[in-house]
């Protein structure tokens, strides 16, 4: 079921146009067992559609993440990626740190609007996040804080309706075949 998205509609005559998407969690303490908010993002990626090309946990370490983001849009089979984890503002927060000096282009509008919907769920504790989100070699890159709830309201109201080939007036899904133009 899709979110009623402001200034937003879905054509529902139209087939979904699946993305791949790579769901990375960054911690150092989940494991597969315990990593309940990237088990929670691969079943939404996978409910709305689209193919879940990967998922793995890496440690909150700046040089693991980067090299499994360049990893990811190496091979040419990722569309999109969404993180979980690492946004936050302690020392071992390094998320932002590590993805944004890879961003061809920073996507500035996101963490707005995923501020606006956390702060209608958490309040004003949206402000310990430091979501973000950008393209690196023509891939989609969103990172989101590693709870659940930030995870639900991240995919469920602002990354899903972009990722949604139906959405309309547009998409980023229609921005894709356009993202390395010169």
């Amino acid at each position: 079921m899709n979110a009623i998205v402001p200034g937003g509609k879905y054509d529902e005559s139209q087939p979904v146009t699946p993305v791949r998407i790579a769901v990375l969690t960054i911690s150092d303490t989940r494991d597969e067992e315990s990593d309940t908010s990237g088990h929670l993002l691969a079943e939404r990626v996978t409910g709305a559609g689209h193919v879940l090309a990967a998922k793995e946990i890496v440690p909150d370490d700046v040089e693991a993440i980067r090299a499994q983001i360049k990893t990811w849009v190496a091979s040419g089979d990722v569309d999109a990626i969404v993180t979980t984890g690492g946004t936050g503002i302690t020392g071992r927060d390094v998320t932002p740190e590590a993805v944004e000096p890879l961003f061809d282009k920073k996507i500035d509008g996101f963490s707005v609007v995923f501020h606006l919907v956390s702060y209608q769920s958490v309040g004003l504790s949206t402000l310990q996040s430091r979501a973000t989100a950008g393209i690196v070699g023509g891939v989609f890159v969103f990172c989101l804080p590693g709870s659940n709830g930030e995870v639900k309201d991240g995919w469920d109201k602002v990354i899903s309706a972009q990722l949604d080939s139906r959405h309309k007036p547009c998409n980023m899904v229609e921005l894709m075949p356009r993202l390395l133009e010169t």
